[in-house]
Order: structure tokens, then C-alpha cells, then sequence
């Protein structure tokens, strides 16, 4: 789905929330439909509904209201700026990318998907490819010019020692985005994700997420899975989300032995393998133990009552996304 440039990314909740959904191995007999309550409703909200060539056209519908405005507002500055239009296959062609972490063809291929994914051995060719409209006009200014051509477009630069330790914290002010702000909030859009109106919602569903992967009811088939992974030679993990986890710290202190640069090709193809190999475990360990199903029943019980609990804040989040997208 398509997310406006200044929109915060989606909170990891939501994200989790479905993934797990998305990757169901099976379905509980009760439900109606292959979403659990809260991901069928964010679905919905967000969207994902929506068939790729539909999300296209909105996607592309946005860009042209937002890039003339973003034209008008340069313009006024005294900068020339071709509005910045791109093909919607840009945006929405990750759509097509398979995620499968429940299929063990996928799973053989990426493991859990952290060091290789689907498209990240994609070659950029001419069909998809971003390209900068105003990139000639922009090479062909001054050093201070240039500068001033990016802070007209984009707001000043914020300085880092004013950054928040928690870069989550900070709240975007359309006043201090340059054109692209400015062209924001002539179009009206809003961010329901970062308003304090729905921060109490999206509190609630992160604490509903902890909760889920946590609930007691997942304590017996954690157990049953741990002792199957120790079986099967990879002992250490007491619940499913740690085997992931730990494959993510690895990848973490490999960039942060090299700085900003890459890792070193080797060491990442090393940890890559030995990703696979435990993604393949756990996945072998997940079906031995019924380990999905259970999830998605405890997953189902908890959304359903969050979702009768919350419905009055969920409709108006979703009214707010409709109305700010």
C-alpha cells in the first residue's frame, strides 16, 4: 500500500500485527475470512483492499495534486520545478513481491526474510526506475543556490544536536517542511498515526500486540517449540520471536563494526546462511508443534475483544484516514 512521503512509517504493531495475519498457515474453523478482526479493519483502513492497478491510480492521483501544488509554492520562491511525477509501479510494485515466511520454498530462499528478501536482488532497469525531474535544473545551480533550491522544497535542515533521543518523539510540522509541507496542508491531508487525538488507540494496540505474543495461553507451545528447536540443534530460544530477534542483533553489530558503510560481503552471505538454516528449523519446529494455529486462535479471542472494546476510536481512525489520504 501507499503511505504519503511525510506520513511516520507504520508504528511496528500494526506492521506485526499483519504479518502474522498475512502469513497464516491455517485458519481457525470459527473464522469468517482468512483476517483476524484488527487486521481485516487496518486492511480496510489503510487500503490494502485495494487491487494493485486501484492503488496505482490513487497513488498517482496524489502525486499530481501534491507535485502542482509543490510547482506553485517553488515557483512563488523564485525556483523552477517541474512537477515530480513517477510511474505508480514505483510505489506499488513491491505488492507483488511474495511474502511467505509459512511456505518452505520461500523460507529455503530467505529465511526470515532479514538478510535476503523478495526484490532485493532486483535489477533497476528503465520500467520502475526513479527518476528526478528537476535534477538538471538542480546540477545546474551553485553550491549556495542548490542549497537554497533545498530548503525552499524540503524545509531547513534540522540540526543533530536538536534531535530528540527517541527520533519517534518528533512531530512533523508542515510549517517547517518547506513546499512539500506547505503542499500538504493545502491538500487538508493529516497524520491520524502521529495526531494525539488517536495516540491512546495506537498505545492500545501496541500493548495488545505484547500482550498476544506474551498471553499465557502461548506459554505451552512456546515450551513445546523451544524444546524442539534444542532437539533439532538450536537450543536457546524460549519463544519463537527470539530466534528472529537474534539473527536481527547479528545483522545490527555487523553495521555497527563498519560504521555507515556495508558489511563485508562475506559476513553477510555467512549470517544470510545461517538464517536460513534457523529460519528452516523454526519453521519445521512451528509445524511439528502447531505452533501458527495456536497463535491465531489466542490472536483471534484478544483482537475480537479489542475490537468490540475500541470500536468507536476505530471508526474514527479510519474515518480520518479516509479523509487524510
Amino acid at each position: 500500500m501507499y503511505f504519503s512521503t511525510n506520513r511516520n512509517a507504520l508504528i511496528p504493531a500494526l506492521a506485526a500485527l499483519i504479518i502474522i495475519c498475512s502469513s497464516c498457515a491455517a485458519e481457525p474453523e470459527s473464522s469468517p475470512s482468512d483476517e483476524t478482526p484488527l487486521t481485516e479493519f487496518l486492511s480496510s483502513a489503510f487500503g490494502a483492499d485495494l487491487s494493485p492497478e486501484e492503488q496505482g491510480k490513487k497513488f498517482a492521483e496524489d502525486e499530481r495534486q501534491r507535485e502542482d501544488l509543490v510547482a506553485q509554492c517553488m515557483s512563488e520562491k523564485g525556483f523552477e520545478y517541474i512537477p515530480n511525477l513517477q510511474d505508480a509501479s514505483v510505489a506499488v510494485g513491491s505488492a507483488d513481491l511474495e511474502w511467505d515466511p509459512e511456505s518452505r520454498e520461500w523460507v529455503a530462499q530467505y529465511g526470515y526474510g532479514i538478510i535476503n528478501y523478495p526484490g532485493r536482488d532486483m535489477p533497476t532497469g528503465e520500467e520502475g526506475e526513479y527518476v528526478d525531474a528537476n535534477a538538471n535544473y538542480v546540477a545546474s545551480l551553485s553550491a549556495s543556490e542548490q542549497q537554497a533550491f533545498n530548503e525552499a522544497l524540503n524545509g531547513p535542515a534540522i540540526d543533530p544536536e536538536e534531535m530528540p533521543v527517541d527520533a519517534d518523539a518528533m512531530e512533523w510540522d508542515w510549517t517547517t517542511a518547506g513546499c512539500y509541507g506547505w503542499a500538504e496542508n493545502e491538500r487538508g491531508t493529516t497524520d491520524p498515526l502521529a495526531s494525539d487525538e488517536h495516540k491512546p488507540l495506537m498505545d492500545a494496540i501496541n500493548e495488545l500486540h505484547e500482550n498476544t505474543m506474551s498471553s499465557p495461553e502461548l506459554a505451552e507451545v512456546d515450551a513445546a517449540w523451544s524444546s524442539c528447536m534444542m532437539d533439532a540443534g538450536q537450543p536457546g530460544f524460549s519463544t519463537q520471536m527470539d530466534a528472529q530477534n537474534s539473527i536481527v542483533e547479528e545483522s545490527d553489530a555487523l553495521y555497527e563494526e563498519t560504521g555507515e558503510t556495508e558489511p563485508d560481503e562475506a559476513a553477510m552471505k555467512e549470517l544470510g546462511d545461517k538464517e536460513t538454516e534457523l529460519a528452516l528449523v523454526d519453521l519445521d519446529c512451528r509445524e511439528k508443534t502447531g505452533y501458527q494455529e495456536k497463535l491465531l486462535d489466542v490472536q483471534y479471542e484478544q483482537e475480537q475483544q479489542f475490537v468490540d472494546d475500541h470500536k468507536a476510536e476505530l471508526e474514527a481512525f479510519r474515518a480520518d484516514l479516509e479523509q487524510g489520504s
